[in-house]
């Protein structure tokens, strides 16, 4: 870790240092996730920052009491580590990743929670359970391409356990996208969807969750983006709008 710092991200501070993801304040997306931030911040939502030895941002992590959680998991008493990144490459391999998690123990220990919990993912935009693993935390569930894993400290404390997201797309009839502002990325990406489904003849319909609860029940394993078409989960991340077309495309056909 050498010379590098930790910087505690607050409502205060996050229009200097941005969020990692997004550090460019006139992009849509950044104050679309600086509202959701302060409002979540009072329920105990924490952002911190790693910068580097050249002072540069290196690393980040976002957690959240558990109740509060953004993705479809039942659990009390634990804190939720909503994501957490090293970037760019040349920051890997120093213990960035390892000491973000120990921050977020340490006040968990000092708060007397039960322990911590991650979701994980073997496809894109989730954190590779390797770090987590190698930090001592395990495998508690798994469901299509999404991992479960805990670090209980008391062996008998109950297991989170995913909450069944897959009965929830059947609700959703037409086109569907389901976000929330919890990642800077998805403002623009749903502009871009709607204006991609109207070249198409399209009408899809936006709902922005608005709080944890409905974000627990959404109709994917990220919890906090779903395109859905007649009840058929199509994508559980942002997308391009390339890639919309490509859906359209098939989905039109059928």
């Amino acid at each position: 870790m050498s010379n590098s710092k930790i910087i505690d991200i607050t409502p205060d501070n996050i229009a200097k240092h941005g969020m990692f993801c997004l550090k460019n304040v006139k992009n849509p997306g950044f104050p679309a996730k600086q509202n959701w931030f302060n409002e979540q911040y009072t329920l105990g939502l924490r952002f911190k920052i790693i910068k580097n030895d050249e002072d540069e941002i290196a690393a980040f992590i976002e957690y959240i009491p558990s109740e509060h959680t953004w993705r479809p998991v039942k659990v009390a008493n634990y804190l939720f580590i909503h994501c957490m990144m090293t970037y760019p490459k040349k920051n890997h391999g120093k213990g960035f990743a390892t000491e973000l998690i120990s921050q977020c123990e340490r006040e968990a220990r000092s708060e007397g929670k039960s322990g911590l919990v991650a979701v994980t993912s073997k496809g894109t935009w989730l954190a590779d359970k390797k770090v987590f693993l190698k930090n001592g935390f395990a495998e508690v569930s798994s469901k299509g391409r999404f991992e479960l894993l805990a670090k209980k400290f008391d062996s008998n404390s109950i297991d989170p356990e995913f909450i069944d997201w897959e009965n929830q797309a059947e609700k959703f009839k037409g086109w569907n996208l389901i976000y929330a502002n919890q990642c800077p990325y998805h403002k623009k990406a749903s502009d871009d969807l709607v204006k991609t489904a109207k070249e198409f003849g399209v009408k899809l319909k936006v709902i922005i969750l608005k709080n944890s609860k409905e974000a627990q029940n959404a109709p994917s394993g990220f919890g906090v983006f779903s395109l859905i078409n007649d009840g058929k989960l199509l994508e559980d991340h942002y997308i391009s709008s390339t890639r919309f077309k490509n859906i359209l495309k098939k989905e039109l056909k059928r």
